[in-house]
């Protein structure tokens, strides 16, 4: 079930994943059959464990983004997250759809991503 505060919890969780890169902390993230969805028409991860492995071979060094994100919707079946991540020499906007699930894990994750030019 989704709602403000599992919301929260769950991006909170997020960024603590991102910065520590921690496999249990990114597996604790996601439902045991959970889909990841790196772009909204790629093949996604399917299952903790894939998504672990996955999120490790492409992972940010700690300390290497900033990271502000708000709320855009949030039902009981889905929220949507508008958030800005800046990387030393790119800025990236995203959109990120997610649906928890009774444990406040997401069952369901898809980032839409977009790099912002350069002046």
């Amino acid at each position: 079930m989704t709602s403000l505060d599992a919301v929260t919890a769950w991006m909170g969780n997020y960024r603590k994943a991102w910065e520590s890169n921690d496999p249990r902390h990114i597996g604790d993230l996601f439902a045991e059959d959970a889909a990841y969805f790196t772009e909204p028409y790629a093949k996604p991860w399917i299952g903790r464990d894939t998504i672990v492995e996955k999120w490790l071979e492409i992972k940010d060094e700690p300390g290497s983004t900033t990271f502000d994100w708000h709320p855009v919707l949030i039902t009981e079946e889905l929220a949507v997250i508008e958030a800005t991540t800046t990387y030393p020499n790119d800025v990236y906007s995203n959109l990120w759809l997610l649906r928890l699930d009774q444990l406040g894990q997401a069952r369901q994750f898809t980032e839409w991503w977009m790099k912002h030019p350069k002046p």
